[in-house]
């Protein structure tokens, strides 16, 4: 059984330490409640174990794009219903049926905070 946190947790995964540390901040600062990692593994798990509002995957580069949707897709499988989110400052390929929502807001926090707000229904 998967544990809860607060009805507006994100589970952010991102690829730079510098930006992780930003973004939670943010968030934080916006009442999200944050957990993050800049491991793919270690995303997986604790998305296998607790239930968030949404799952953040930080999208930095093209091979980036790959990895995002192996964890993407591995989130799925096993939590049909968990709400992925991909955040980006570049192009993603509309062929990908796996995140729910792309943001490309990666530089623009009050554009984050908003789009975030949007999808989790608390705008």
């Amino acid at each position: 059984m998967l544990a809860t946190v607060s009805t507006q947790s994100i589970l952010h995964v991102s690829s730079r330490e510098l930006i992780q540390k930003l973004r939670d901040d943010i968030l934080r600062i916006h009442g999200f409640e944050v957990e993050s990692t800049l491991s793919l593994d270690k995303a997986l798990e604790l998305a296998l174990q607790t239930r968030y509002s949404l799952v953040l995957i930080d999208v930095d580069g093209e091979n980036r794009v790959a990895e995002a949707e192996a964890l993407c897709d591995a989130i799925k499988k096993e939590i049909p219903d968990q709400r992925v989110a991909y955040v980006c400052n570049y192009r993603i390929s509309i062929a990908s049926d796996c995140p729910d929502e792309i943001i490309r807001a990666e530089f623009n926090p009050d554009l984050l905070v908003q789009t975030l707000r949007e999808i989790l229904g608390d705008s």
